[in-house]
């Protein structure tokens, strides 16, 4: 992917006392946050999004609880090991439930390094209906074969969660935590969040459909089956529409707004 001007800007001045590796993981989880506030995801200061720092196997980032994500920069994102202890100084405190469910993940997961929670209206609204996400829409069956399923278990707390809601992921990459919201996980920061726009929108478009009141029509079981397998190649790390790659774009995006995210 090729970098925008401002965030090659940014990763040549690494702050001192700071890795190459961190702060480029602070670019991109900050904008990732500037990002949610902007397709309006967020959840005043609740909700997280989470990210590995690479090459260490307990160092990770979190937003700073007390901040709206719009105001969150990559100097302002606070680290912390692996039982959720800041490392270093911080303004804000961290919140303790966000960090159960991320670390999770990061510590059964090697290779993922963003974790994204959210607790958007149709987002929160799918994960509350016994059917949960319908094979309704071509933008649900292109994300169905990658949706696992969370059992709610009151605010996330207790460490032994971790192990169930690692086993619900499995191996996809979408998880609706039932009546709570949605989670997406990725190698990357942009693959965390163009996986939740996917999730995102066939919610929304879900509810739209059922709003309408009207009888809803599925197609056919063979074409059901066919976008589904579609949906599995072109997803897929090889597929033309391999999670991450509008991310260059989104940063763009960002940048047109005058967002100060990599500072």
């Amino acid at each position: 992917m090729t970098a925008t001007p401002a965030r090659q800007k940014a990763l040549g001045t690494v702050p001192d006392g700071m890795t190459k590796d961190e702060w480029e993981m602070r670019v991109d989880l900050a904008a990732c946050y500037q990002l949610t506030a902007k397709y309006g995801w967020s959840h005043m200061t609740g909700t997280h999004i989470s990210a590995r720092i690479p090459n260490t196997d307990d160092h990770f980032l979190l937003n700073p609880y007390g901040m709206f994500f719009e105001e969150i920069t990559a100097s302002s994102l606070i680290k912390v090991d692996k039982q959720g202890n800041i490392l270093g100084s911080a303004d804000y405190p961290i919140n303790p439930a966000g960090f159960i469910i991320h670390s999770a993940v990061h510590m059964s997961m090697p290779n993922i390094l963003c974790v994204m929670h959210t607790h958007t209206p149709a987002g929160t609204a799918v994960s509350c209906l016994d059917e949960g996400l319908l094979p309704l829409s071509q933008n649900a069956l292109t994300i169905l074969d990658f949706v696992g399923y969370h059992d709610y278990e009151g605010p996330a707390l207790r460490e032994d969660e971790r192990d169930r809601i690692v086993d619900d992921i499995g191996d996809g990459r979408i998880a609706i935590l039932r009546n709570h919201g949605l989670l997406t996980i990725g190698e990357t920061v942009g693959e965390a969040f163009t996986w939740m726009w996917r999730a995102e929108m066939a919610c929304k478009m879900q509810l739209e459909a059922q709003a309408s009141g009207a009888k809803l029509r599925f197609a056919s079981k063979e074409a059901q089956d066919y976008t589904r397998a579609q949906g599995r190649r072109i997803y897929s790390r090889d597929g033309f529409a391999k999670p991450g790659h509008e991310w260059p774009a989104l940063l763009r995006q960002l940048e047109r707004a005058g967002s100060n995210y990599y500072t």
